[in-house]
């Protein structure tokens, strides 16, 4: 008898042919990406360092004189007056900041006995000054404190009495020889600024 394999050998349909090769690497290319990686890093933080340190000029305008602001700031409380005490307040604060920018002389914290007691033993005023001031002062302490509601007559002289004290104190007016050297360049300021 004769034994045939036809019935025996079933066909094999699970078997796959051949994969491709895998491709190893060859252990460099971790180090190339690492190596870019750093460079990024170094150059953002070369970036950053340089625009912190960075230098800009910036241009101030000239600061305003004292007396310009004070004029300015009695100018609006004129818009007060129809307000005894809010007007007598703007203007008494505006005449002690002057003269405490003016003269660099403390004069908003003190009480008006302690400012005048001090004044006067200085040269910063003329002694016309110094009394003009004194009953002007005085006069606004009895607005402010002792509840006394002037009339709009009394508070425009309150208000000229401030305005002529600013007037009289203000510095002199700068030559055209002076004001010529400080337009060349000293008229501004440039501030270098580290941002």
């Amino acid at each position: 008898m004769i034994a045939t394999n036809n019935n025996l050998a079933p066909v094999a349909e699970d078997i796959r042919d051949i994969k491709p090769p895998i491709e190893i690497s060859d252990g460099l290319a971790w180090l190339w990406w690492s190596v870019i990686a750093l460079a990024v890093v170094v150059a953002a933080f070369l970036l950053w360092r340089w625009w912190k340190n960075r230098k800009t000029n910036i241009v101030l305008p000239p600061p305003i004189p004292a007396h310009v602001r004070a004029k300015r700031k009695l100018e609006q409380a004129l818009a007060l007056i129809t307000q005894p005490k809010p007007f007598v307040i703007a203007v008494s604060d505006t005449a002690r900041a002057y003269l405490e920018e003016r003269f660099e002389f403390r004069a908003p914290e003190r009480t008006t006995e302690e400012f005048l007691r001090e004044l006067g033993g200085t040269k910063l005023l003329l002694p016309e000054q110094k009394e003009s001031l004194g009953g002007f002062l005085a006069s606004c302490d009895l607005v402010k404190f002792a509840k006394y509601e002037p009339g709009e007559n009394e508070l425009r002289g309150l208000h000229s009495s401030a305005l002529r004290l600013v007037e009289e104190t203000e510095p002199p007016p700068i030559s055209n020889s002076e004001s010529q050297i400080s337009n060349d360049g000293e008229s501004e300021q440039i501030i270098n600024r580290q941002s």
